[in-house]
């Protein structure tokens, strides 16, 4: 056998295999609402070539690829079992199970899901109300969409905007479906102009056109014990955002900014179990607190920081002036596309609110550049003991295949990687291995971050968590600090 022709029939024994998947993978999500993975990598709406890729993909985490032999089987259980809603790993469960030196796979899956075998209940969709359309308004309202459907947990109800001309709905419909860095929506976007409703993918999302966030009558909509979601920044403070609590419908309100103030900012997966049922109004803090907190409080708890720089790459944003104009803001009015500007950042003093432990042990600085998406948090760091870059760096994929906030922090060691390689990321940050640096105490990490979408999914995550409809995760993963070699 030629070795072309061995490795075809490699190919299409992967794809023989990944066919074979495709329909357990679909009656696990539509009998089950249960939605399978590979390290973190969904397979949702996929196809035999991606499922190859999503454990082609697995290398980059554990080391080697995973062979598809050892998931057809674990999905095989899985569809033996009555389950409750659910994000379920194959990758994990695959290594695991390795490791555990077992021989009864249908026991050791049936272990590894205890918590929700026999819990499979149909789940009462949370209303989500979006108050402004912007870059990450539109986001969240993708995110929704596709989250209803695999979930549906949370559903996108109503958009709240101030009406920009008779055509609005449609130039807003128009916005929804293309997007010049994140690519086209995936699905069917239709308007239904007489009643101010954009229909995406079957859900109907409710235009409501209104100045005043305190005057809305959600009900009149059918919406009601509402989590608002104000992406327009306007209002930072618990006054300015206790205007959406006067409104008829509404149960919290929840702020894609730094929060002012006593506002909790909670970081998904570092500090959302501070989060009490009492807390109407709460801030998902900004990008970059999103991306650095994780990584510097696991480096935090296992090496201690003394102090530490924090440089942002940021790509620019709306604030700043396409062309050389007026702006309020120091150096901000330079046009955006021609140059890197210096700018100030509150994100490393915002680590502090998430992790309190780090409270005047950081500064920081922010360089916005001429690219519309994705950054780089370049953190310089002095610690409490002599590390090696190896050892670090070991640490931090560890981090992400064997600890619970895998969602949060990815780590990858590609000596070609750039920017757009990160673009639709959802995690917070993805640390680049090849980049880090050490001498004795001192620590250099490079983290990059999809500052719209990936930041977009922990404020999903936030809104799953204050509604009660965060999927359960399994197999369930190691705290940080439990890690060992």
């Amino acid at each position: 056998m030629t070795n072309a022709h061995a490795v075809a029939q490699d190919w299409n024994e992967r794809l023989s295999i990944a066919q074979e998947m495709l329909p357990l993978i679909s009656k696990l999500h539509r009998d089950n609402s249960v939605v399978t993975s590979v390290f973190g990598r969904l397979l949702v709406g996929v196809t035999d070539i991606d499922i190859v890729k999503a454990h082609r993909y697995a290398r980059r985490i554990a080391r080697r690829e995973l062979p598809l032999e050892q998931t057809l089987p674990i999905l095989r259980e899985l569809v033996k079992i009555d389950l409750g809603t659910a994000s379920i790993d194959l990758g994990a469960l695959a290594v695991q199970f390795e490791k555990s030196e077992e021989t009864d796979l249908g026991a050791f899956v049936r272990e590894q899901l205890a918590e929700i075998n026999g819990n499979s209940h149909e789940m009462t969709p949370s209303d989500v109300v979006l108050y402004g359309f912007g870059r990450i308004g539109r986001l969240l309202a993708r995110i929704l969409i596709a989250r209803e459907a695999t979930y549906g947990g949370v559903r996108l109800r109503a958009v709240v905007v101030r009406r920009k001309g008779d055509d609005d709905i449609y130039k807003r419909a128009s916005l929804l479906r293309r997007d010049s860095v994140h690519g086209a929506f995936d699905g069917t976007i239709t308007v239904d102009a007489e009643n101010d409703i954009i229909i995406a993918n079957g859900t109907a999302i409710q235009m409501i056109y209104a100045d005043d966030p305190a005057s809305i009558d959600y009900t009149a909509y059918g919406i009601k014990d509402a989590v608002v979601v104000d992406n327009t920044g306007r209002w930072r403070d618990r006054e300015g955002l206790s205007q959406h609590l006067r409104s008829k419908g509404v149960a919290k309100a929840l702020l894609t900014a730094p929060g002012k103030g006593d506002i909790k900012n909670i970081v998904y997966g570092i500090n959302h179990e501070d989060i009490e049922e009492s807390d109407t109004i709460l801030s998902a803090a900004s990008c970059t607190t999103n991306a650095i907190t994780p990584v510097l409080k696991v480096i935090n708890d296992r090496y201690g920081i003394e102090h530490g720089h924090v440089e942002t790459v940021h790509s620019y944003t709306n604030d700043q002036n396409l062309a050389d104009n007026f702006h309020s803001g120091p150096r901000r009015g330079r046009a955006a596309g021609l140059n890197m500007v210096i700018t100030e950042t509150g994100a490393a003093k915002a680590v502090s609110k998430a992790v309190p432990e780090m409270k005047g042990k950081l500064t920081g600085n922010a360089i916005r550049v001429p690219t519309p998406d994705v950054s780089m948090a370049v953190l310089n760091l002095t610690l409490n003991t002599e590390v090696e870059k190896a050892q670090v760096n070991e640490f931090l994929r560890d981090v992400t295949l064997h600890s619970n906030i895998r969602q949060q922090v990815d780590y990858i060691a590609s000596p070609d990687v750039v920017s757009t390689d990160f673009v639709g990321s959802t995690h917070a940050g993805v640390v680049d291995g090849l980049a880090t640096i050490s001498d004795g105490k001192h620590l250099v990490l490079y983290v990059w971050y999809d500052n719209e979408f990936g930041y977009s999914n922990q404020v999903i995550r936030i809104v799953e968590e204050i509604s009660g409809a965060r999927p359960t995760v399994l197999p369930r993963r190691l705290d940080p600090s439990e890690l060992t070699y």
